[in-house]
């Protein structure tokens, strides 16, 4: 190895962008003795410089800000090393968290750099970072644009991809996650290829992309995993941050735990002197402590209420989040502050609510409706509290239009759960049943809201797919996509379709009149709904609505141990042990049919009956519920969905494709039973099913039935899929298809079923079908004996073929034959 002091510089410099700083300070130490000895003054003040960014990164952000300051008051020193020492200087301070000083020394950088477009590229990397922070999107991005043209016109193709990387980040600030997803995957495999830290770095930001688009488990177990490579590497700073993002990721939903992460993370910032970090994650700490004891709409009873923080506590750290220029962390706190007293009954005129700065994040925006609506209910102005509420959901949808995809879409309703929720409990409150229907179809349409702009056929996104099938087939387990192919192949193929899916227009909301006009004599629409503490029904028909209020807590007791007598009913059917099971269950939905449906239809004429509901109600299986019994039953996602549907439906069915899967029983006899109540029916067995031609299969007819074992994947729904000849058919290839059929049959265990976010959002195979085009979908959440299957559904066929609607077709078949069972109709299914 060189002795040469500028060598071993350049060395040193070279393992710290790497992240190897163990070895970047060995190195630059030698090159601090070789440069002191030659008598080189400004390689020498560039070591220390160098030594204390690395310093600050590892242990100790005051002591390099020290050395830092130490060596830019050498005598003698070049005007480009003074610039390059600034620079360093600044990187330190945004370490700190110390943005405007930051962001002065940076730019003194940056002016005295102007000869070395590299260098200043460099530096403009940093000032973008330290702009990001300060919300300042337009100036991040412009320097990250000239950082990429100086790069690129070096051939360092690296570092300009970096930029871009950086770009993409900025775009997800701004609320873009489709175009941050587009730049991301661009440049991510050659980044992550070039060091363990480099990977990581990137892997951090996509998890706050992945956050946003609301796959929250996912985006908290790569955080966990980045926060451990950090550690390994000893990258302190690096470390805290992930632990940072992973408490800001939990405050959605598990504020004690995200209390504790923040604590932890904010005593790493202030070990190695990072106090205006440490000030981040002391927020965040404030702002968990501030939420326990909120409303959880998924289910589960209200934590506790504890003492709040003090006021005086939250204002110190909030005055010094804005003196190191955190001006969105300060408004976020004061604005928590401000929610939580008024929830606690503070005098509403005692609280103040600051005008929305142009600069604010739409997490801000939402929380300032939120608390206005909040403080409105507080003076007993109902009004007050929906309008706030609902202008805080036109901010989110303007905001999101251009979403298209599936996934990304649930983050809608992550996002704007806060104000769905002050919006919901206030209609619940007045008891109108126009008002309630309102805001029932406000919070089941946010994510139905956007129409997507269907993809291009993609080749390398399907070849994608037809690997991760082969994967699937030689790992039949249920982690099978942690490999490490596996999930690069699923990171790829997600991305591709949350790239390609943009969002066309807007669907329109209907009224509750819009509803009662589209209803037909013994027609009777039930939507259910709920605000994490109550449950309440309308029910509406042509002749009039009314509202009802419901036993939340009589249904969440009955639905505990639903799906395991479901499940247990279908398996054990003969014996002593089969009676009791089937006792137990007919117990248990003889109790839901009386809470949930009984006293809305009791013995009206109401012989088709529409079924909106929330996901605190995903899987129980309506039609198997007494007071369902005989009854037409359709699921939809939202009366405004149905309405569309329905008005939009087609003459009739004329053709019919059929598809059994392997190892399916009594599969091959299912489908050639079903087809023979068909004229024009195709039919593919055994080898012949396969994914490609299931999916040429749908777009060529108008019913598509499918006998196969079906998996559902609750952490990556769009991965659950139907095991044909040649592997799995997934939500991804449904997703993509262009001419999906108008009724789709499911006859495979589990597919029916919804993985539940953010209390209302369901995405599973039937969701995946709807929002693909197709009308409605045949499908049961849990298992079906494979002679019930059978018999049932190819008695249904012969009512579509007759014209009948699906719905009818079931409740028809069900009836012929004597067979209930938990087959539902999802969409448009009358």
């Amino acid at each position: 190895m060189s002795s040469d002091p500028r060598d071993l510089y350049q060395r040193g410099v070279h393992l710290a962008n790497r992240g190897r700083f163990a070895d970047a300070r060995r190195v630059l130490a030698r090159a601090a003795r070789a440069a002191s000895a030659a008598g080189d003054v400004d390689l020498e003040a560039r070591v220390t410089g160098t030594t204390a960014y690395l310093l600050a990164q590892q242990s100790d952000a005051v002591e390099g800000e020290r050395l830092c300051r130490e060596a830019l008051a050498r005598p003698g020193l070049a005007p480009e090393t003074l610039a390059i020492l600034h620079g360093q200087l600044g990187s330190i301070q945004m370490e700190r968290g110390h943005l405007d000083p930051a962001a002065d020394s940076l730019t003194r950088s940056i002016d005295g750099l102007s000869g070395d477009p590299v260098r200043a590229a460099n530096m403009r990397m940093n000032r973008s970072m330290v702009n990001m922070r300060r919300g300042r999107l337009d100036d991040a991005s412009a320097d990250l644009l000239d950082a990429e043209a100086a790069y690129r016109g070096a051939a360092l193709d690296l570092e300009a991809d970096q930029a871009v990387h950086n770009r993409a980040y900025v775009r997800m600030l701004g609320g873009d996650l489709v175009g941050a997803l587009r730049l991301m995957q661009g440049v991510r495999a050659p980044l992550d290829e070039e060091s363990d830290v480099w990977a990581a770095i990137n892997e951090l930001d996509r998890a706050e992309v992945l956050r946003d688009a609301g796959l929250v488990g996912e985006a908290e177990r790569s955080l966990e995993s980045v926060a451990r490579t950090f550690a390994r590497h000893g990258a302190r700073q690096d470390r805290a941050e992930a632990e940072f993002h992973l408490a800001r990721s939990l405050l959605n939903h598990s504020p004690e735990r995200a209390a504790r992460v923040a604590s932890m993370a904010a005593r790493r910032f202030r070990s190695i002197g990072s106090d205006g970090w440490g000030m981040r994650a002391e927020a965040i700490k404030l702002r968990a402590q501030l939420a326990i004891g909120r409303v959880d709409r998924s289910g589960a009873p209200v934590a506790t209420p504890r003492a709040l923080p003090r006021t005086t506590t939250v204002a110190d750290v909030a005055d010094a989040l804005d003196a190191h220029g955190h001006h969105s962390d300060a408004a976020l706190l004061r604005m928590s502050e401000l929610l939580a007293r008024v929830r606690r009954g503070a005098d509403p005129q005692t609280i103040r609510v600051p005008r929305t700065p142009r600069w604010a994040p739409l997490e801000l925006g939402l929380l300032v409706h939120e608390v206005r609506a909040e403080r409105a209910r507080a003076r007993g102005d109902e009004r007050g509290v929906r309008r706030h509420a609902a202008g805080g959901l036109d901010l989110l949808v303007t905001t999101r239009r251009a979403v298209g995809s599936l996934d990304l879409s649930g983050s809608t309703t992550m996002q704007g759960l806060g104000v769905i929720t002050v919006g919901l409990s206030s209609a619940m409150r007045s008891g109108r049943p126009s008002v309630v229907f309102e805001w029932s179809e406000r919070a089941r349409h946010l994510n139905q809201q956007i129409v997507p702009l269907r993809p291009p056929p993609d080749p390398e996104l399907a070849a994608d797919l037809a690997e991760l099938r082969v994967l699937r087939v030689d790992d039949g387990g249920t982690d099978w996509l942690s490999g490490p192919r596996a999930s690069l192949l699923r990171d790829r193929a997600r991305e591709r379709q949350w790239s390609a899916t943009a969002g066309r227009t807007l669907n329109d909301r209907i009224e509750l009149e819009d509803l009662r006009g589209e209803l037909d004599a013994g027609e009777i629409s039930l939507s259910y709904v709920f605000d994490g503490v109550g449950l309440g029904l309308v029910v509406a028909s042509a002749a009039g609505a009314r509202f009802l209020s419901l036993d939340w807590h009589g249904v969440r007791a009955a639905l505990r141990g639903l799906r395991a007598d479901l499940d247990m009913a279908a398996s054990v059917r003969t014996g002593p042990v089969a009676a009791v099971v089937r006792s137990s269950l007919d117990d248990r939905l003889r109790v839901l049919s009386r809470l949930l449906v009984d006293a809305a239809i009791g013995d009206g004429d109401g012989r088709r009956i529409l079924i909106t509901a929330p996901g605190v109600l995903a899987g129980i299986p309506w039609s198997m519920l007494p007071g369902l019994n005989a009854r037409a039953v359709t699921l939809a996602s939202s009366a405004s969905s149905w309405v569309r549907a329905r008005r939009s439906a087609p003459e009739g069915l004329a053709t019919a494709g059929f598809a059994a899967g392997p190892r399916v029983a009594r599969g091959d006899e299912e489908i050639t039973m079903a087809a023979d109540a068909w004229a024009h029916a195709q039919q593919l067995h055994a080898d012949a099913a396969t994914a490609d031609a299931v999916t040429a299969l749908a777009s060529t007819v108008d019913v598509l039935h499918i006998a196969a074992h079906g998996r559902h994947a609750a952490d990556n729904p769009l991965f659950s899929g139907l095991e044909l000849a040649d592997g799995a058919l997934f939500g991804y290839d449904i997703d993509l298809m262009t001419r999906p059929p108008q009724v789709v049959v499911l006859s495979a265990c589990e597919v029916g079923r919804s993985a539940v976010r953010w209390g209302d959002e369901s995405i599973g195979m039937t969701r995946v079908w709807l929002h693909a085009g197709t009308r409605c979908v045949v499908a049961a959440p849990v298992i079906v004996a494979d002679d019930v299957a059978c018999e049932l559904l190819a008695a249904m066929h012969h009512g579509l073929a007759a014209g009948v609607a699906p719905s009818e077709a079931l409740a028809a078949a069900s009836e012929r034959t004597g067979i209930v069972a938990p087959f539902q109709v999802h969409g448009a299914g009358f």
